[in-house]
């Protein structure tokens, strides 16, 4: 079965550039044949640990591991140039010299012998035979985007003005998937600066804002809402219009309903990228009229003395 790349250094799919960088080099302490002359173990893993860092740190083919997977290279992503590392783990054709003394934290014990002088070679891409440094790659753009609360159940697309360093204002459209949650990231590969002379451009890293409903508040994937009924509806029942992501839908109040009584509409809630689908939570709040005459307040005086009870007999500190 072939291995995960991101499973193997221990990080998600979503991992940024620097993500990718910190878990590698913590793996490559670990694993690294020098360190562990006699664990045939940890050579096999600092190979596959090298092998997914040399495919999800090159970002044209990462683009296309996420696409097809391991059958990426015969889609013309293969390797190029001699492997960075032999059998061995050390450098092979093609690799870069880099000092090693950040990386293995310095000296090592007693000796006078450092890390970085018994690793002189650490590869950071793929060059040429000829060690020639592989093309940089564009510098990353964060943005925050506020959306309303039914973009972000429903999805749809909105627009991002950024200002690049040339100093032009440029307007991005933005899809926004269903059910996305505030704080949330959207990754545009390809939509970021671009470097100096040949390379690809950066990415744009998009933080999802989700603004306030005027009526509506989400949990997870349920919705929650504040329904005005009157108090003949609370007190007599009856079926009202409620308004959903789904479409209005019609509510059965029952009789006798308090403020605060919460009916649960299976269903109507949030869908999420699992097919779980959220419920709605429609809390009652009893509206009485603005005023009240002579003959309305001796009515309900007349059912409070029927119907003596202390609703805050259960009210403790």
């Amino acid at each position: 079965m072939a291995e995960d790349y991101y499973k193997v250094l221990g990080i998600n799919r979503n991992a940024s550039e620097a993500d990718i960088q910190k878990a590698y080099h913590q793996l490559a302490r670990k694993y690294h044949p020098d360190l562990n002359p006699d664990d045939q173990n940890a050579k096999r893993r600092f190979q596959k640990v090298q092998r997914a860092f040399d495919v999800l740190s090159d970002s044209n083919k990462r683009e296309l591991y996420d696409r097809y997977g391991s059958s990426f290279e015969s889609m013309g992503a293969g390797p190029q140039g001699g492997a960075p590392w032999d059998s061995t783990g050390r450098p092979g054709a093609g690799s870069e010299e880099v000092d090693l003394s950040e990386l293995l934290g310095g000296r090592f014990g007693d000796s006078g012998a450092g890390f970085a002088d018994l690793f002189k070679q650490f590869t950071t891409g793929r060059g040429s035979a000829g060690g020639q440094r592989a093309a940089r790659r564009g510098a990353d753009l964060k943005h925050e985007l506020t959306v309303s609360l039914n973009v972000a159940i429903d999805g749809g697309d909105a627009n991002l003005r950024i200002q690049r360093a040339n100093g032009k204002t440029e307007t991005i459209s933005v899809k926004i998937p269903a059910g996305i949650s505030d704080g949330k990231n959207i990754r545009l590969r390809g939509q970021g600066e671009k470097p100096p002379g040949s390379g690809r451009p950066g990415d744009l890293l998009i933080k999802v804002r989700v603004a306030p409903h005027p009526c509506f508040e989400r949990s997870g994937e349920h919705l929650e809402v504040r329904v005005p009924v009157t108090l003949a509806e609370a007190a007599l029942g009856a079926t009202i219009d409620v308004p959903t992501p789904r479409g209005t839908i019609s509510l059965k109040v029952p009789p006798c309903s308090s403020g605060g009584t919460r009916l649960r509409v299976k269903g109507h809630g949030v869908s999420a990228k699992s097919g779980n689908v959220g419920d709605l939570f429609a809390i009652l709040q009893i509206v009485l009229p603005p005023t009240l005459c002579q003959a309305d307040q001796e009515l309900i005086q007349q059912l409070n003395d029927h119907h003596l009870q202390n609703p805050r007999a259960n009210l403790n500190w």
